[in-house]
């Protein structure tokens, strides 16, 4: 069923956040590419072409150029390429593109940011973060969206994580080393294992990455 206006209203009150992104306009492949990748590789999410960073309802000038715009940057400036689901809704003669990404299967996915010069990138937030070599071997492993993870028998130090992250936010690989009194290698390869087997999440952050609750 289509968006009314008043939905869409309200898709807009929520803000921007890890599956809703606002762009006033598609000023270019490369640039949009970034986003719809980092939504594939997450959960997926929408954006919202006509909508300025603070919320403001603009509407597009053209609906017909940003929807070429859209469908050239997920099909040759995302790889692998994807598919798009876009919607216009009309409000108070404006129209708003509602592109809707759905978490991909065939993770990860590079967008082309330059010439030659693809890139991984995920959603941190609100943010397209890029995505280091580590987060590429998770996004690989992860299993299909709707499918089930394997779940395994947890150590102590293992559980100590899940423990963790259900009373913070966040957990950081010197806070864990900190908490189980181990290497930070040995630490390290235990945040990973907990991630692959679907029970933390990794993210990239531009000074130190953390993990949180899956």
């Amino acid at each position: 069923m289509p968006l009314s206006s008043y939905q869409l209203r309200e898709l807009i009150a929520q803000g921007e956040g890890e599956t809703l992104e606002f762009k006033k306009r598609t000023t270019h492949p490369s640039r949009i590419s970034r986003t719809l990748a980092s939504l594939a590789n997450a959960r997926g999410g929408r954006v919202l072409v006509g909508v300025e960073d603070n919320g403001r309802l603009v509407g597009v000038r053209d609906a017909e150029e940003e929807l070429f715009l859209l469908r050239q940057a997920a099909a040759q400036y995302v790889e692998p390429p994807l598919t798009l689901q876009v919607e216009e809704v009309e409000d108070e003669g404006r129209t708003v593109l509602v592109v809707t990404v759905p978490e991909s299967a065939r993770k990860p996915h590079r967008a082309l940011v330059g010439d030659g010069d693809w890139r991984g990138y995920v959603r941190v937030g609100d943010q397209s973060v890029q995505t280091s070599q580590l987060t590429e071997k998770v996004l690989r492993n992860e299993p299909a969206p709707g499918s089930q993870f394997e779940r395994i028998p947890l150590s102590r130090h293992e559980q100590a994580a899940l423990d963790f992250v259900r009373q913070q936010p966040r957990l950081t690989l010197n806070q864990y080393v900190k908490l189980i009194n181990v290497s930070k290698r040995r630490a390290h390869r235990m945040l990973i294992k907990l991630v692959l087997h679907g029970y933390l999440r990794y993210h990239d952050k531009e000074k130190e990455p953390y993990y949180t609750k899956a």
